[in-house]
């Protein structure tokens, strides 16, 4: 899968490009200093049932097209990993255009955790968002995170969190997810985009319809 690309504006979009396997893309950001929380453990025990959070070693994305890396970096946090992110872009290859696909990710989140199929891409074709996809897009978030893992997605366009505030993203984002509650049904964002709307919550459902026409890493 190949998604689409953010080129460089000072945080909006300027347009898209085509590469020889579809479209790709990153991030929108706004050009922070990283700013980081106390040093993450693996997990938070269970809270009631049908709740679970991970502790995040938070770190805002330095640039306008690092959110692939940084999603990354976020997502490894909660396994107490500190990553340079340049080595992680590096890795990922990374550009100016952005990062192309959620295949680009996978394979490093494995290599960094140890786990050679620990993570697998799952890609939700554009159009195509039923009950059947909602229901495993929430199992995989369950799985993943009961198993002290976070989730990397790659979304695109716009989606309303659980207290009503829009998140826009319409040249594509990368975003870590870190938690859930209700059984799954809500879950929980490590955004690195801007510090101050770090985290968020969203239903389960508008996640996969913000994920539609690419995919997430679980």
């Amino acid at each position: 899968m190949r998604t689409d690309i953010l080129r460089k504006t000072v945080l909006t979009a300027a347009g898209l490009a085509v590469t020889a396997g579809g479209i790709a893309g990153p991030a929108l950001a706004a050009q922070a200093a990283e700013t980081t929380r106390p040093a993450a453990v693996v997990q938070t025990d269970r809270k009631p049932a049908g709740e679970r959070e991970l502790k995040v070693d938070y770190a805002a994305q330095p640039n306008f097209y690092y959110c692939g890396p940084a999603a990354a970096r976020n997502a490894l946090s909660v396994q107490g990993k500190n990553i340079d992110v340049d080595a992680m872009a590096r890795e990922m290859g990374t550009t100016e255009d952005g990062t192309d696909s959620i295949n680009d990710i996978t394979p490093i989140l494995n290599k960094e955790i140890g786990r050679k199929d620990a993570y697998r891409s799952t890609e939700i074709p554009a159009g195509k968002v039923d009950g059947k996809r909602i229901d495993k897009l929430r199992a995989d978030i369950v799985r993943a995170v009961d198993d002290g893992r976070a989730v990397v997605a790659n979304i695109a366009g716009t989606a309303t969190d659980t207290d009503g505030n829009t998140h826009s993203f319409e040249g594509g984002h990368y975003i870590s997810v870190v938690g859930y509650r209700d059984g799954g049904r809500v879950v929980t964002i490590a955004d690195s985009a801007n510090p101050d709307t770090a985290s968020y919550r969203i239903d389960v459902g508008e996640l996969a319809h913000w994920i539609a026409s690419r995919g997430y890493a679980s």
